[in-house]
């Protein structure tokens, strides 16, 4: 087998702070193979976003990476090189897609401007090269008049062609990997759907990996070939995407798939996870997600469970894999007991 383009080992990511230590990201293991879109699905909170900044060494004080952490990338390990080495890999071999276009983008500079200070950076050109270069890169993600919009500010363009200038900044040196963070987050849905076509077109055009980061179940489902599912810092199933949605296993990921919205004579009401994730700073002691689990029981309290082989490409944390009767006696989770109670 080659090696995997990316490979993160036991990645723990905290942060340092006056209610505690956050362990956002806990025990992380994930690869992404080259040619590879892999999704990384989760709820606000479960380490998703974080995860991608540590891979391009972006945690800053009061956040840092444990020892005992690592991420290798093309057979290099990135959390033992030194800052200038880094800054040569972000935006030249790793690249990424940040969900927000007009956080990404500096408001006082052109777009041509910022397309073309990549290009000079990483490649060396000439002022003039990289600002051809920057017009081609616009043409290339569909933006019309392209010599026109290389000399606009972000503000003058709409969200959707904000996203397609950040799309074609991630990809003028044509990396091997591209992170992609929720990139349609702020759209409308039709420009969503282009968005998320054209990254797919032209990282197949150009070979790219990308880790898709997203809540949408259905982007994953239509996009990736892999997905990763994050609970509360941690992994809690993986498996190839065709599998998660015939035979998903974490009674989390169950939850996620009853919520999906579905069209249809014989669609059914949406159905709700009760609660929400715990804190970063009080991780609860066994499962992380007993307390909104409708299988949950004492041994869910007691023990952390570790990720089991559910089949040769399928891995779940959940004891449900030693014990799969506890499937027939489902029950009230303990949070929608305590949301009644409550009100």
């Amino acid at each position: 087998m080659t090696a995997p383009l990316l490979e993160i080992e036991s990645l723990r990511t905290y942060f340092y702070t006056d209610a505690g230590v956050a362990r956002a990201v806990d025990g992380v293991s994930l690869r992404v193979d080259a040619g590879e879109t892999v999704g990384v699905v989760g709820e606000s909170g479960c380490g998703k976003s974080v995860t991608a900044l540590s891979i391009l060494r972006l945690i800053l004080p009061p956040g840092r990476i444990e020892a005992g952490s690592a991420i290798r990338f093309e057979d290099k390990n990135l959390l033992e090189m030194t800052e200038r080495e880094v800054q040569r890999v972000r935006g030249n071999r790793i690249s990424m897609v940040f969900q927000e276009p007009m956080t990404a983008l500096n408001p006082v500079f052109t777009v041509g401007d910022q397309i073309a200070e990549v290009a000079r950076i990483h490649a060396g050109m000439s002022k003039r090269d990289a600002a051809a270069k920057a017009v081609e890169m616009l043409k290339l993600v569909g933006i019309p008049a392209p010599e026109q919009r290389a000399n606009e500010y972000p503000h003058q363009l709409s969200g959707g062609m904000r996203q397609r200038v950040v799309i074609a900044m991630a990809l003028v040196m044509n990396p091997a990997l591209v992170i992609a963070d929720e990139p349609t987050t702020a759209l409308d849905v039709t420009i969503q759907a282009q968005i998320l076509e054209l990254l797919a077109d032209l990282t197949r055009r150009l070979g790219t990996s990308v880790l898709l980061i997203t809540h949408d179940l259905g982007v994953v489902a239509e996009h990736c070939t892999r997905v990763i599912v994050m609970y509360a810092g941690e992994v809690v199933e993986e498996t190839i995407t065709t599998g998660l949605f015939s035979a998903a296993h974490h009674p989390y990921t169950e939850g996620l798939l009853g919520a999906m919205p579905r069209i249809g004579r014989h669609a059914e009401r949406l159905a709700t996870i009760p609660g929400t994730v715990p804190p970063p700073t009080a991780w609860p002691v066994g499962c992380r997600f007993r307390d909104r689990c409708q299988y949950a029981w004492d041994r869910c309290e007691r023990e952390h469970p570790p990720l089991y082989q559910i089949d040769v490409a399928h891995v779940s944390r959940c004891h449900l894999a030693e014990e799969p009767e506890r499937r027939a006696h489902p029950h009230p989770p303990l949070a929608a007991e305590r949301g009644a109670s409550a009100a």
